[in-house]
């Protein structure tokens, strides 16, 4: 005897275990117990899936079979492999942000970091600016290269410090003191 039971299974395309319990009860019936469990989802709901129960005599569940438990089952399966793919999405989107947690805490601390160092090199400056040390207040400064964000106005420190150096020649002040001098 022939019968094509496994291969009408196998054109359901089911993901996962299929367990079928088959049970003689009071008279000519049965009752057939079919449950699909995918062990790859991990998500607990898939446990709350009941078992498709059906009830007939031999020959009723040699007729209608494949047609009652096709669409359940392949519902079922589609549902867990969603749950599954679900759930991985999830840690997908809970690792990246973490990451994007953690970069942005980083990028965070590196600009806090350079901007102490910044406020710190222009107070230095401000202190050798008090004692009237110039010259190395205007090399205390911070370089425009490493904070060009605060260009202006560290070429407007820079440019104050300068008018205190040594006179050129070129200066108003310095014609004057010239002339003065000559009698």
């Amino acid at each position: 005897m022939q019968t094509n039971f496994f291969r009408q299974l196998a054109k359901l395309n089911l993901v996962g275990d299929l367990k079928l319990i088959f049970r003689q009860v009071e008279g000519s019936g049965f009752v057939l117990t079919v449950l699909l469990n995918n062990e790859r989802c991990g998500d607990k709901a898939k446990n709350l899936i009941l078992p498709f129960n059906l009830n007939g005599t031999a020959e009723e569940l040699d007729n209608g079979f494949f047609e009652k438990i096709a669409t359940p089952l392949q519902t079922a399966s589609g549902l867990m492999v969603n749950m599954e793919a679900f759930m991985k999405s999830l840690e997908e989107a809970q690792k990246k942000s973490a990451m994007e947690k953690e970069k942005a805490d980083k990028d965070k601390k590196e600009k806090e970091a350079k901007e102490k160092k910044y406020k710190d090199a222009f107070q230095k400056a401000e202190e050798l600016e008090k004692e009237g040390k110039y010259k190395e207040a205007w090399s205390a400064l911070p370089k425009v290269s490493a904070y060009p964000e605060f260009a202006e106005i560290i070429n407007k420190k820079q440019d104050e410090y300068a008018s205190h150096f040594a006179p050129s020649l070129f200066s108003a002040n310095t014609n004057e003191n010239v002339q003065s001098s000559n009698p």
